[in-house]
């Protein structure tokens, strides 16, 4: 082994080689033999190799442990990379370039970076998810009001931008379902509220039977906006509109029965408003009654107190009572011209109440029966009355034309002869139209006798007879004014062949007009002036010349009998016979 100096000028330390002069100065000293010496110096290069072995697989080592270090680095980056979903990222180093350390020193301030990037985003999802959790919570029911909720789970293998999106899109749509879920709450709790008004009933009590958290003591946002609650408000609103409209019925019922009691005794308008607020609502609808206490319970009975009270002053006026419903009746038939028996009627309503067998509510409930009978037969009789007004007024036009057509002064400029002029043209459309009228009424009245299998009488007297007489009537005053005008025509011809003879014409005798039909009057009179309601009849039964007539108020006047049916054959006849009779002028 080559000796070098002893020392290092440039260090000023011990060398290995001033060491190796050293050991061979002192093996001359002792006078070592060249194999002892070979022997020492191998021994000492084999340990120096032991040396740099155990050196060098500690760097190995420490090599080895910082590329697994960096390839952690790299993973770990890649992994933070992936979980915050970044494709791709600027910065990373190239394997290649620069040493390990270098490359470690690279990476550090990146995986820094990264991880802190990544610890904000766990913090944000935490608080997306912990919201999330609390409005399902609530929707669910399962969250108690102030409750402290822990800290969700994070899943950290995906924090990226979209999975946050996922998370914030749901929040949104749950914030919605609760906001919604808010307002159905606060709808039902202001129903709740008007209800419990308008029933009288305790609102708070009712409204924190469904949750405590509906109290007003509570903010809008932590009131329960659970599936349970919402069921329950609803079921409760269910309930009290069904408590409401069977109060309201009530209610009605009771007002309609005090509004009857006062108007069958008279009670003065003073006694009745007291009840005004019970009456006000008879004809609202439930949605209409909105007023505070309008359908409280005690309201409710003092209505049915009232009632009972009156039903008892109503016993002791039975007659006044009964009577009074009795021309209530009467009045409805009169109008429809349909013939009762009233003095019998009336005594047998006081038979019944003096013997007591019959009990005053039932007996009224009859006669509300019979009234309300009575409405449905007037009620039926209407269309075929109106048309009987309309055939009447129309026979009294055909009356007054008869006259006007005999006025031979008709046409004079007096005063007001244009507006009977006009009445006249009018008249003649009118009565031009009673054939058709009277087959019509015909036609109806038999339709409504098939239909209720009995006979439609007005004023007691068969409408079809009526209607059949005066149309045989209107059929004689045709066949009477042909007649006249044949004996007109006989008189012209007579007084020309006189002409033709004697060289003058004789006066002709005054032609008689023709006879007027008696037709019904609705001032209860006939066209010749007899007293009667409607034509004469001989084939009715119960008055001496098979007539009785009946005023306009549906009175039977039975001492003022209308003209027989043959009255206008025997004085058409008369007429023509003094006419014959009558001599001509020479």
């Amino acid at each position: 082994m080559a000796v070098s100096d002893t020392q290092n000028p440039l260090l000023g330390e011990t060398t290995c080689g001033s060491l190796l002069q050293q050991l061979q100065l002192i093996w001359d000293e002792v006078g070592e033999s060249d194999e002892e010496r070979d022997r020492m110096l191998l021994q000492l290069e084999q340990e120096c190799l032991e040396v740099y072995k155990r050196k060098v697989e500690q760097a190995s080592k420490t090599r080895v442990l910082l590329l697994q270090s960096l390839a952690d680095s790299k993973a770990e980056l890649l992994r933070l990379l992936s979980a915050l979903g970044e494709k791709s990222f600027d910065g990373i180093p190239d394997k290649s370039s620069g040493t390990i350390k270098e490359q470690l020193a690279a990476i550090a301030p990146l995986l820094e970076q990264l991880c802190k990037q990544k610890e904000d985003t766990i913090r944000e999802f935490a608080d997306v998810q912990l919201q999330i959790e609390k409005i399902r919570g609530e929707i669910a029911g399962t969250s108690i009001i102030g409750e402290q909720m822990g800290t969700p789970t994070v899943d950290e293998e995906d924090l990226s931008l979209k999975k946050l999106d996922e998370y914030q899109q749901q929040l949104q749509e749950l914030q919605k379902e609760k906001s919604d879920r808010l307002h159905k709450i606060l709808d039902f709790v202001s129903t709740v509220h008007d209800l419990c008004a308008v029933l009288g009933l305790d609102f708070f009590s009712t409204v924190t039977e469904v949750h405590p958290s509906l109290n007003d003591s509570v903010s809008v946002q932590s009131k329960s906006i659970s599936n349970d609650t919402l069921s329950k408000l609803s079921g409760m609103v269910i309930v009290l509109k069904e408590d409401k409209k069977m109060r309201l019925k009530k209610l009605q019922e009771l007002a309609a029965q005090l509004t009857d009691l006062w108007n069958l005794m008279d009670t003065p308008m003073e006694e009745q408003s007291l009840f005004s607020h019970v009456t006000s609502n008879m004809s609202a609808t439930v949605d209409e009654v909105t007023v505070p206490g309008a359908l409280a319970l005690d309201l409710i009975e003092q209505a049915e107190v009232e009632v009972e009270r009156l039903d008892q002053l109503k016993a002791s006026k039975m007659k006044e009572i009964a009577f009074k419903k009795q021309t209530e009746l009467e009045d409805i038939y009169a109008h429809a011209h349909v013939d009762i028996d009233s003095a019998a009627a009336r005594d047998k309503i006081l038979a019944l109440i003096d013997s007591g067998n019959v009990e005053p509510s039932d007996l009224l409930a009859e006669m509300d029966n019979q009234i309300s009978k009575a409405k449905e037969e007037a009620m039926s009789r209407k269309e075929i009355l109106e048309k009987v007004e309309k055939w009447m007024s129309a026979c009294e036009e055909e009356s007054w034309l008869e006259d006007y057509n005999r006025d031979d002064n008709r046409y004079n400029s007096s005063r007001g002869a244009h507006l009977n002029l006009k009445r006249a043209e009018k008249a003649r459309v009118l009565v031009n139209k009673i054939p058709a009228l009277v087959d019509m009424l015909v036609a109806k009245t038999r339709t409504w006798e098939e239909d209720r299998g009995m006979s439609f009488t007005y004023d007691g007297v068969p409408l079809l007879a009526m209607l059949d007489e005066y149309t045989m009537l209107r059929q004689e005053r045709e066949e009477e004014k042909r007649r006249q005008r044949d004996q007109k025509r006989i008189h012209e011809q007579l007084a020309t062949e006189q002409e033709a003879l004697f060289g003058s014409r004789p006066s002709p005798a005054r032609p008689l007009g023709p006879k007027k039909v008696v037709g019904p009057r609705p001032n209860g009179s006939t066209s010749n002036g007899t007293p009667s309601r409607r034509l004469s009849l001989n084939v009715h039964q119960g008055s001496a010349n098979g007539v009785r007539s009946m005023s306009r108020d549906g009175k039977r006047d039975s001492n003022r009998p209308a003209a027989p049916v043959n009255y206008v054959k025997e004085e058409a006849a008369s007429q023509m016979s003094a006419t014959e009779q009558a001599p001509a002028s020479p």
